[in-house]
């Protein structure tokens, strides 16, 4: 009896010292674990520092930006009125076609009168940067892109916009002439449309280089070059920007107008010309992308760098829509305008345009247009 007691015992014990090896292997702590994570130890900064605190600090110290943009006026005067209020910083602005600040950027030849530029195509963009005008800079907001086709591959111009290519009519008069509203490109070489199609020029404006390389990559190279020259025995009027047309279809001065539709949309909703119908070509049609880039040679290189940040932001983007613009914004972070959508524009439902093609040979296809067009005449003048 005693020796079973001893045995009984003798168990107790041991388990009793196998429970209690066992909890404190479980709850207690290498001796050099700490609770502390780096969000809660004041120590570490990284999480609030401002990466673009420095640059702030130097464009201040330089206090004046000069723009020139390709936008329109209203959404320029805008961002620039913003961008001094928010940095205290001075800015003077012009708005110019991309067609007129290329023309006046290779003149300046690397001693630049502006700083940035804002707004426009960048076919125009993409000529001056292998010309060497463009300053590269790798943008800190360029995180918020919504894709590697929105920037240069090398930094010298960011996206801000897109903008969707395509017809605008003045439905009262088409009414009048009982002519049918086009339904695609083709369609504008018919007669009935001889004298009422309005164009931009293609020596001054960016929309009108898009549209040049929309048809060659539409057509293939010499089909796109006959399809321009056809197209401009209906032409009445080529003008200096590409907002041009879309500024007389509601008066009817313009008839057709080809141009970007939210230049059609901004004269709907603001002006109140209801009579103007949007035309998505059916067989599809191509888009720009609106850019920002800085000068090389720039004479406030900080205000510069500042000024790309700031047209990465929804602070500056957001503008567009309050101010008569409508593009389809291509940052993640920023609110797109609802009027787009609502007159059924999708900027995703457009062709596969080949931006290295126009930026290598832009320059040579104006020039082969222009002489298929015989050299051109009173309407291609840029005075």
């Amino acid at each position: 009896m005693k020796k079973l007691l001893a045995l009984l015992l003798a168990a107790v014990m041991a388990f009793s010292l196998a429970a209690c090896g066992e909890k404190p292997a479980e709850t207690a702590p290498p001796d050099d674990a700490s609770t502390e994570t780096p969000a809660d130890n004041p120590a570490d900064p990284s999480a609030d520092a401002d990466p673009l605190a420095e640059i702030i600090e130097a464009a201040k110290a330089e206090g004046e930006l000069v723009v020139y943009g390709s936008c329109e006026e209203e959404y320029l005067a805008a961002a620039c009125e913003n961008f001094q209020k928010l940095y205290g910083i001075n800015v003077t602005y012009q708005r110019l076609s991309t067609g007129e600040v290329q023309a006046k950027i290779e003149e300046e030849n690397g001693n630049p009168s502006a700083d940035v530029w804002f707004g426009g195509t960048t076919d125009p963009y993409n000529v001056c940067a292998m010309e060497g005008l463009l300053e590269p800079y790798q943008a800190v907001n360029a995180s918020h892109l919504l894709g590697d086709q929105y920037k240069d591959k090398d930094g010298y111009w960011y996206g801000i916009y897109k903008g969707i290519l395509g017809i605008m009519v003045n439905k009262d008069e088409l009414a009048r002439l009982n002519i049918e509203a086009p339904k695609d490109w083709q369609d504008l070489l018919k007669p009935e449309y001889k004298g009422l199609i309005w164009l931009s020029n293609y020596n001054t404006a960016g929309t009108a280089k898009l549209v040049i390389n929309t048809m060659i990559q539409k057509y293939g190279h010499d089909e796109g070059i006959q399809y321009l020259t056809d197209l401009d025995k209906n032409i009445e009027v080529y003008t200096k920007s590409g907002s041009g047309p879309s500024k007389n279809v509601g008066t009817g001065e313009c008839v057709v107008g080809i141009g970007f539709l939210h230049d059609g949309i901004a004269q709907i909703v603001d002006n109140g010309y209801e009579n103007i119908e949007l035309v998505i070509p059916s067989s599809g049609t191509s888009f720009e992308i609106g850019a920002t880039a800085i000068f090389k040679g720039s004479a406030h290189p900080n205000a510069a760098k500042l000024w790309i940040e700031y047209a990465l932001s929804p602070e500056c983007v957001e503008l567009g829509a309050k101010n008569g613009s409508y593009q389809f914004l291509v940052i993640d972070n920023a609110e797109q305008p609802s009027q787009a959508k609502e007159f059924g524009l999708d900027p995703e439902n457009v062709m596969d345009y080949d931006f290295e093609d126009a930026k290598q040979n832009i320059t040579t296809y104006v020039e082969e247009v222009m002489k298929a067009l015989g050299g051109g005449d009173d309407r291609f003048k840029t005075e």
